[in-house]
């Protein structure tokens, strides 16, 4: 990877850098799941805080205001904390949300890349001439709800609207990452002509179009670990993210597609003892996308946690499972305006949960309940770590192009492969600086950390 280690987030303006930005389609970039700066809010006083992502006290601060739970006559997501509600800031034309979701200053000085997720990115297009608040601009969102919900759809319209106009009626050109694809396909079927009427180009990256099996399974049957490696000791516990996505609609909504013809079924195996007629025997039984249901339904049956003393039941959850199902046919149905063009890049060359199996033949499952609490094992292929590359390339749309890069789910937003490709397609490329420009913010230095070589299939 080339040194950028003068790139700057913020950049002064001349005459000419006016002129190259009106030459410039505006860029709206989308986040995924867990890719937007998350504030608590009092719903008295407006005083907010920072509550997704932090680094410490973060499973503090996550357990007393982020966990929640569904309304189904509503279809939202509430807080179990009644005098506060989660908002997104918009700060930076939307930016400020996505660029560094850890903000704080030490976070910066170490530079703790997990949480760096779109910086790069707005590094580079802004080297591209791009202005925020006239032609970049970002939209974040409460990744708890729905990828269809109303709130969703009507931020993504108002961005779209204000890109729009902000450019002087210029077309926007979308970059989404990872669940941000669902929330666009999402748009597309639910508001086809205001789709129509403000977007030119798609760029989908890392989108899970037919689900992430082994990664969502997973995630419901016992939590996942958002940041990996030394931070994750202050980071929000694979617990305390398991009561959160067990009453999360968008998460039931990246279970794998039961209806997408795989290559091979995704399964959930689990080694469980049965008794019969008085005599115990170790069996393996399998579940594919349709049947697991059965299988989450029976393993949280007991699963709950404790808020302010009061014991909160959190089984699996069929209200939001039916929600889901509504969505997957949304999905499944959208289609590609005419005369949009789209573009689809993701990651490949790393080992990826497909399958996943609970128990071993020597230390089964005694029951169902015990693998809340049991360490996994995977089968793998390949994609990005988290998506499969066959669901992240089966859009369902007519593409200009399909690019795969060796990448992992999140690196694939600081690959500098993806840079290339998204220079080529918006027709743009980085100015020439006679020196660097000092940045408001943050300085970054890159380093090359990757262990795979540097791959590219197209087709």
């Amino acid at each position: 990877m080339p040194d950028n280690s003068f790139c700057c987030c913020f950049h002064g303006s001349s005459s000419d850098d006016d002129d190259v930005v009106a030459d410039r389609d505006p860029v709206l970039l989308v986040s995924g799941v867990g890719g937007s700066i998350l504030h608590s809010r009092k719903k008295k006083s407006g005083f907010q805080s920072r509550v997704w992502v932090r680094i410490l006290l973060a499973d503090f601060e996550f357990r007393k205001k982020l966990w929640s739970l569904y309304n189904p006559e509503t279809g939202y997501v509430e807080s179990l904390d009644d005098s506060i509600e989660i908002v997104v800031p918009e700060d930076d034309y939307g930016l400020y949300a996505i660029d560094i979701l850890d903000p704080a200053l030490w976070v910066k000085i170490l530079h703790l890349t997990d949480v760096y997720h779109f910086h790069d990115m707005i590094d580079m297009l802004v080297d591209c001439g791009y202005k925020k608040g006239s032609t970049l601009f970002g939209y974040g969102y409460d990744f708890r709800q729905s990828n269809r919900i109303d709130k969703g759809m009507d931020g993504l319209k108002a961005k779209l609207e204000a890109a729009y106009e902000a450019s002087g009626g210029r077309k926007v050109n979308l970059i989404s990452h990872s669940m941000g694809g669902l929330l666009v396909s999402c748009f597309i079927n639910l508001h086809n002509d205001v789709f129509t009427k403000y977007v030119n180009k798609w760029i989908s990256i890392a989108t899970p179009f037919q689900g992430a099996a082994g990664c969502i399974n997973d995630s419901l049957l016992t939590g996942l670990q958002f940041v990996d490696g030394f931070e994750s000791y202050f980071f929000v516990s694979r617990w305390s993210m398991h009561q959160l996505v067990v009453e999360c609609p968008s998460i039931y909504e990246m279970l794998p597609n039961p209806g997408f013809k795989w290559k091979k079924q995704p399964e959930i195996q689990v080694w469980r003892t049965k008794s019969e007629d008085e005599e115990t025997s170790v069996v393996l039984e399998s579940y594919g996308p349709s049947d697991s249901m059965n299988l989450f339904e029976e393993a949280l049956r007991t699963n709950e946690l404790n808020y302010e003393g009061n014991t909160v039941a959190l089984p699996f959850n069929f209200s939001i499972l039916k929600w889901a199902a509504g969505t997957r046919q949304i999905l499944d149905n959208a289609q590609l305006p005419k005369g949009i063009a789209f573009y689809n890049i993701y990651g490949t060359s790393y080992d990826t949960p497909f399958d996943v199996c609970y128990g071993t033949q020597t230390s089964p499952i005694k029951e169902m309940p015990d693998i809340c609490h049991t360490i996994p094992q995977y089968s793998y292929v390949d994609g990005d770590g988290t998506v499969p590359a066959e669901s992240a390339k089966a859009d369902n749309f007519e593409a200009e192009e399909r690019v795969g890069i060796a990448s992992s789910h999140r690196q694939l937003l600081r690959e500098e492969q993806v840079f290339e490709l998204i220079k080529k397609w918006l027709g743009v490329t980085e100015q020439v600086k006679s020196h660097p420009k000092k940045t408001s913010k943050v300085m970054d230095v890159y380093s090359n950390e990757y262990g795979h070589e540097d791959l590219f299939v197209q087709q």
